[in-house]
């Protein structure tokens, strides 16, 4: 099956138009906060309350998801009892490339994370994405080339802002 090409908008309004709470983390979120990031996939943390993964499974499961980098057919059904299982999910669904993070490094406990986070319009999806300073958290723990020179940025973003 071919995926069309990233659109994160695409993405959003799924999530959103299916009421999944959560908040948007990564690239997108540098982006969102006036990063020059490129970045090819969205990478969301969901509230991880059974009824949130529920519905979260259920819009995975109309966007078609499948695991990302698995050749082989692996049984996998994203539902809302697998979800609370895993760390990191990496998918290509309909709607692009998506990374579900239950808890990523350095982040904060998800209801402060949420609390922290800024609403903001992404195409024409109102999103929550991570605050400034969560997202440094972040890349920091991360620690991976591309993550050290978005800090940099962000810190900067952050100095300019007087944030």
């Amino acid at each position: 099956m071919k995926w069309p090409e990233f659109s994160p908008s695409a993405a959003l309004r799924a999530l959103v138009g299916a009421g999944v709470d959560f908040v948007v983390i990564g690239g997108i979120a540098a982006v969102a906060h006036g990063g020059a990031q490129i970045t090819q996939d969205l990478d969301v943390v969901p509230a991880p309350d059974q009824l949130n993964l529920d519905v979260l499974g259920r819009t995975l499961i109309e966007l078609g998801a499948r695991m990302r980098g698995v050749a082989d057919d692996v049984p996998f059904v994203p539902d809302g009892r697998t979800l609370p299982q895993i760390e990191v999910l990496c998918l290509d669904t309909a709607a692009g490339p998506l990374d579900i993070l239950m808890a990523p490094k350095a982040a904060p406990r998800y209801a402060e994370l949420r609390a922290g986070a800024l609403r903001v319009l992404i195409g024409d999806s109102p999103v929550l994405i991570a605050s400034i300073e969560d997202l440094i958290a972040m890349k920091l723990a991360a620690g991976r080339p591309k993550d050290l020179v978005a800090v940099e940025e962000l810190e900067a973003i952050r100095r300019l802002t007087g944030g």
